[in-house]
């Protein structure tokens, strides 16, 4: 009751910030034990669809029954449009770090919150101020730089679509931001769903083997399942751009469990890029913080 009490107390500010930090923070060996795997790419996917959905599923109908249907058919075009983004963004990953350096995938994935503020000044109206066209010219640039870079080493795919995972991020906190009267919840969970029929029709071997059965389900709980509903209710409390500065943290973390463990050492142009990337919107992101 009173941990209740001292989150109700909070400012919509604090529980956002706070709900982004936790998942973001449940989020960083996720590449890791992507790069533990020795499943397939598309058993991969299905898993981390499909025990996530039932996961999510169970929890959800224990705590809204059959409301959960009526909150799911609330949702209207809104859950559709996430459901369609949820799915994309989801897969995308995957993919992507299966083909390229984990590095590559998180430093696409930091530019999120840029997508964020140029997706939000034409669908919400919260219009970017001067740093922050600044801020997206250089991201936008610094891509390019670790996007030639690839070119040259092959990884040019793995690279593209952890930018289709980044832009997916950015529309789906739109998305949650545009509809923050609604839950959206229920439409993840349908997404996670998704994701793991679609799956189904590339899968050749289901069968997890050696520390699979170990790696495989605790990824798809810690890294998959929780941070999935936190990071869908974070922007109904602050905006997208805000939400997705928080997947810098993996940015940085997800490279460093990955070169510790498996000693995988990103190119130095990926090092230069994604520096000046991170540093852009760390920079960025103080200066608002130090305004408001």
């Amino acid at each position: 009751m009173e941990r209740t009490q001292s989150m109700n107390s909070l400012t919509d500010q604090k529980k956002g910030s706070l709900m982004a930090f936790v998942a973001v923070m449940f989020i960083t060996p996720d590449s890791l034990f992507i790069r533990l795997s020795n499943v397939e790419t598309w058993s991969l996917v299905f898993y981390r669809g499909i025990i996530p959905f039932v996961l999510v599923f169970v929890g959800m109908l224990l705590i809204y029954r059959l409301k959960f249907f009526n909150l799911l058919r609330s949702n209207g075009y809104y859950g559709f449009a996430y459901v369609l983004t949820f799915s994309v963004t989801n897969i995308a990953f995957v993919v992507s770090i299966q083909n390229t350096n984990v590095a590559n995938t998180l430093i696409m994935i930091a530019t999120a919150p840029m997508l964020s503020a140029i997706l939000g000044s034409f669908f919400l109206r919260e219009n970017p101020d001067k740093k922050t066209w600044v801020a997206i010219f250089i991201t936008f640039f610094a891509a390019l730089y670790i996007f030639y870079d690839s070119i040259k080493l092959g990884n040019f795919f793995g690279d593209i679509l952890g930018f289709v995972a980044a832009m997916g991020l950015a529309v789906g906190a739109v998305i949650i931001r545009s509809a923050k009267k609604l839950n959206l919840v229920p439409s993840a969970v349908v997404g996670k769903l998704v994701i793991a029929l679609f799956a189904m029709l590339f899968v050749k071997d289901y069968s997890l083997n050696n520390n699979d059965i170990y790696i495989v389900p605790l990824m798809c709980v810690m890294c998959v399942a929780i941070p999935f509903v936190l990071v869908t209710i974070a922007p109904r409390f602050i905006t997208a751009a805000e939400v997705n500065l928080f997947f810098l943290l993996e940015t940085i973390l997800g490279p460093i469990w990955v070169w510790f463990i498996i000693k995988e050492q990103p190119t130095p142009e990926t090092i230069l890029g994604g520096a000046i990337i991170v540093l852009t919107i760390a920079t960025h992101s103080f200066l608002k913080l130090k305004k408001s």
